[in-house]
């Protein structure tokens, strides 16, 4: 299969917008990433952060870190596609070259995924393609499996079926339960995030078929 070329951009550093829906704790690890190496060395900066809620702690950080906000809520609109026409809107105001989904917990549709497709970075807490969907670490527990961990992967108009970026391995331990699990690949997938995007920004990559190469 031919290769998907993926444009490079003319500026060096790239615009990242970021898209939460809860805690934020992602976001930071970026922000903190962005803030201790400075945005030429990262290769990135966040232009902006958005929402499909109001009033949550990932928001709060963007505020505390001077960064424009923005939130789009699904219930604002006549129907889903309305909302994910709005929100394409929304991010494409920033002119992004990548948008990291960091928690957030909407699946987007497909004008969203016209302007963006290639480029919007999800994460989840599995090894997919094993345990897809919304109960990722409990599915990995129920089954029995040995290992799990986090997958960053680039979202398409699947549910966690897009082309995998890069994976971290979590062992299971025979005492865990979800939270103890999944607070340990949040440990992971927060280091895994920042060390992805800042490649894909600083190397440029292209995706063939179902594999992603970084330059």
């Amino acid at each position: 299969m031919a290769a998907k070329p993926v444009a490079e951009q003319a500026r060096p550093v790239k615009r990242l917008v970021v898209l939460v829906s809860g805690s934020g704790t992602n976001l930071q690890a970026l922000l903190d990433a962005v803030a201790a190496t400075g945005t030429e060395a990262y290769g990135a900066e966040i232009v902006a952060v958005g929402a499909d809620r109001e009033n949550i702690e990932g928001l709060a950080r963007a505020e505390r870190a001077g960064l424009p906000t923005f939130v789009c809520k699904v219930r604002d609109f006549g129907t889903r596609e309305e909302w994910d026409a709005a929100l394409a809107e929304a991010v494409a105001a920033y002119e992004p070259d990548l948008v990291v989904s960091a928690g957030f917990m909407k699946i987007v549709g497909k004008e969203f995924l016209a302007r963006f497709g290639g480029r919007f970075v999800n994460t989840h807490p599995a090894l997919l393609p094993s345990f897809p969907g919304a109960h990722g670490v409990r599915d990995a527990l129920a089954y029995g499996a040995r290992v799990t961990g986090c997958t960053v992967h680039f979202v398409d108009d699947g549910v966690d079926t897009g082309p995998i970026i890069a994976q971290g391995v979590v062992e299971i331990r025979d005492e865990d339960d979800e939270s103890a699990l999944h607070e340990r690949i949040k440990e992971v997938e927060r280091r895994l995030l920042v060390e992805v995007v800042g490649r894909l920004a600083r190397n440029g990559y292209r995706i063939e078929g179902r594999k992603v190469v970084i330059q």
